[in-house]
């Protein structure tokens, strides 16, 4: 997949793009659904599949008092967009100037001038131009008049709501990493650098690793079964989010202790996957009661893997 940053750089599409046009947090499962119409559609007339996003997420420019934490790193959905077979990906970066277009410059300077449209697939909340002025009936005058068509798409349900970024977050901010799965179409996850933490665990516990600070959404505070990938391996685990609080910490920490895991971990990334709330986080009068915890978890973690493997689930 080619990620361009600058309009002026991307070359001619001579047979145009099928795009589809949004932030992407989290590339759920109504998101891949529209990119995967958006890779139909170009296949049959061999044009190219397109996305426009942007960055940093508009409300952040507009609004920054009110944005939310995002559930993916542009890093992280561009990776996730382009499994979807997407060819082409523009990221906007969104000012205040591109923030005053109106609907029809965007169609005409960045649509019909830049990516030569043939086709726009869009979400039925579909909002775009100053203020939000446009919406798909906008979309598609526009396109009657600069010769592109416009695809709308119903709505993914799940249990009876729509899914959205928005709807993930709020499940997540509750624990619910299981149901907050179920819309993503893969379990939540936060990735970094492994930093090196206080000692505390090879002290006093057991040997964990830390994730360095996450700008990313984090599940509430608590202890979660989870599966940690390190290079191209994926390891059982058990991993603490929140503040350490038996040793006195303020900062919220992502700490994992990895199962059945024997030698030296030599990569320097890692990326946590939550498949299940275990417990609340707990302040214990003394490391060697947590340690008796931390046990107990990895016990009640090692089970649910067992149990997991017997459904044939990965």
């Amino acid at each position: 997949m080619e990620t361009i940053h600058d309009l002026a750089a991307l070359p001619p599409l001579p047979k145009g793009a099928v795009v589809t046009i949004g932030n992407f947090d989290g590339v759920h499962l109504a998101h891949a659904q529209l990119l995967q119409r958006v890779v139909e559609v170009a296949d049959r007339g061999t044009r190219t599949p397109a996305v426009i996003t942007f960055d940093p997420h508009p409300i952040r420019v507009l609004a920054p008092e009110r944005a939310p934490q995002l559930l993916t790193s542009l890093a992280e959905r561009a990776r996730l967009i382009e499994q979807r077979g997407i060819k082409l990906l523009v990221v906007l970066r969104f000012t205040r100037e591109l923030a005053h277009f109106s609907p029809e410059e965007f169609v005409r300077q960045i649509l019909v001038a830049r990516l030569s449209a043939a086709c726009v697939i869009v979400g039925p909340n579909f909002r775009f131009g100053y203020r939000q002025a446009g919406d798909v009936h906008t979309l598609a005058e526009l396109g009657r008049r600069n010769g592109f068509s416009v695809e709308l798409l119903s709505s993914v349900q799940m249990r009876g709501q729509p899914v959205s970024s928005t709807r993930i977050r709020n499940l997540l901010s509750e624990g619910k990493v299981n149901a907050a799965a179920r819309l993503l179409g893969r379990p939540f996850s936060n990735s970094g650098p492994i930093v090196s933490g206080l000692g505390i665990g090879h002290r006093h516990t057991v040997p964990t690793l830390n994730l360095s600070p996450v700008e990313e959404q984090l599940p509430a505070i608590g202890v979660y079964v989870t599966r940690t990938r390190l290079g191209e391996a994926s390891h059982e685990s058990v991993t603490n989010v929140g503040r350490r609080p038996t040793f006195g910490e303020r900062h919220i920490t992502v700490e994992t202790y990895l199962l059945n895991f024997k030698g030296e971990v030599r990569e320097a990334q890692m990326s946590v996957e939550y498949l299940y709330r275990l417990r609340d986080e707990i302040k214990f009068q003394n490391p060697a009661l947590l340690k008796i915890q931390i046990q107990e978890d990895a016990r009640r973690s090692l089970k649910f893997f067992r149990l997991l493997g017997k459904t044939g689930r990965s």
